[in-house]
């Protein structure tokens, strides 16, 4: 087999919509089976899978009636030209995925978790150099992107900060990006302003990468975000269509949450509720883009109110740099998401999430931290999930994806199962 076990069966059950329990049944094994076969390689309790298992799940994926739907997006080209932006391979916005090239993405994720999980490495990207233009603090989004370079062979330029730019000194956003292209062969853009990452991709032709634009979008947290739902789910034996998933806090500035639900509104049928303080509303406009193909939407005001019987809690970070007035004084301590809170209104599947940094000081009303060791908290599963997103992202607009399974070399350095002493035991299992 070319790829992975993992990825091959991971492929074969989104190609055809079924949870792992009803795939096992399917092909007719126990559960317990498919998670050994499920885990990476590396995994004391991985279990290869028996030659005719491989054999009888190609047969039923490569079935013609199966795949049909599936396959109408691969007919229409590479995916870097399905998600190209006026014929430019840039990332600007999550409208530039269908669920089909969403999918597609994910493929290719799925065959950079060896690299990501230290198993393995790649150089189809070495030579190029990424420049990361960050005007505006960030660290994880930042790291992350240069490391996701980094694996695949390239090597990364960063700059941070304003103050003491050429921009600080009147140079367009056009020169620029201009004069960066002529440095380096990709671009991660970070801006204050909402819009400028578009303002810069349009002065150049090499990939650009929308790393966050004010309270705009932020498509590469959005992806990983949406990538981490479907793989916890798989784990619970769940589908996405139907699902119940709530936003919680911060919705009216908080561009994460602006970018993944309009792309898990690409998904049928799903219930969102929205909880934030009067005034911090999801915009109007987000609201109407997410509520295509029958998924429904409640806004809610007070936390508690909101929570029974969701499958996934997306707390949010107050952005105080972008508040006017007082926006603030409806964020009291009743929004906080503590574990308390989670026992109370949920059950012992919910997934909670946030896209980080979370304020862990006290009174600060953010995630709490007596959630660190509960299985459900899946913050840390979400970041590392960052690392072979980003190096999709990097490796489909840069036409490099079809060379990676044939690239990869075992690591030659020692490195942990468990990438922190408190993950949780099924950390790998996904």
């Amino acid at each position: 087999m070319s790829i992975s076990q993992q990825a091959f069966l991971r492929d074969a059950m989104r190609r055809l919509n079924l949870t792992r329990d009803v795939f096992a049944t399917r092909i007719g094994v126990k559960r317990r089976a498919l998670d050994t076969w499920l885990l990476p390689e590396g995994s004391q309790e991985f279990r290869a899978m028996p030659e005719v298992v491989e054999r009888f799940v190609s047969e039923i994926v490569q079935n013609s009636a199966l795949l049909e739907k599936y396959t109408q997006s691969a007919q229409a080209g590479p995916l870097r030209e399905r998600i190209a932006v006026d014929g430019k391979h840039q990332l600007i916005s999550v409208d530039q995925f269908s669920r089909e090239s969403v999918e597609d993405l994910f493929r290719v994720a799925d065959l950079m978790q060896p690299i990501a999980r230290r198993q393995k490495v790649s150089r189809v990207l070495e030579g190029a150099v990424l420049g990361n233009l960050f005007f505006e603090a960030s660290t994880r989004t930042r790291v992350s992107f240069g490391s996701a370079f980094c694996r695949l062979g390239g090597s990364v330029c960063d700059t941070t900060g304003f103050t003491f730019s050429s921009m600080a000194k009147g140079e367009s956003i056009y020169d620029t990006s201009r004069v960066m292209s002529g440095y380096v062969d990709a671009m991660v853009i970070r801006h204050p302003d909402q819009g400028s990452v578009a303002e810069f991709a349009r002065a150049t032709n090499i990939p650009v990468v929308n790393g966050g634009d004010g309270p705009g979008e932020h498509p590469s947290q959005a992806l990983l975000d949406l990538y981490t739902i479907l793989t916890e789910f798989s784990r619970l034996g769940k589908l996405l269509d139907g699902a119940h998933i709530a936003m919680v806090g911060d919705l009216k500035y908080g561009r994460t949450v602006h970018s993944l639900i309009k792309l898990l509104a690409l998904y049928k049928g799903i219930k969102f509720t929205l909880i934030s303080p009067p005034g911090l509303e999801m915009p109007a406009y987000i609201i109407e883009q997410a509520s295509r193909n029958d998924n429904v939407i409640e806004q809610k005001s007070v936390l508690a109110d909101g929570l029974a019987g969701v499958d996934v809690i997306y707390a949010t970070r107050v952005q105080k740099e972008r508040f006017a007035n007082d926006e603030t004084e409806g964020y009291t301590a009743d929004f906080q998401i503590s574990r308390a809170m989670i026992d109370t209104h949920c059950g012992p599947d919910t997934i909670v999430m946030h896209p980080l940094p979370r304020d862990s000081r006290p009174g600060a009303n953010d995630l709490s931290v007596d959630l660190n060791d509960d299985p459900r908290l899946a913050i840390f599963r979400q970041t590392d999930n960052g690392i072979p997103i980003r190096m999709a992202i990097f490796a489909v607009l840069l036409g490099v994806e079809g060379l990676v399974q044939h690239s990869m070399r075992d690591v030659t350095w020692k490195h942990p199962s468990h990438i922190g002493p408190d993950d949780s035991t099924f950390h790998g299992l996904d």
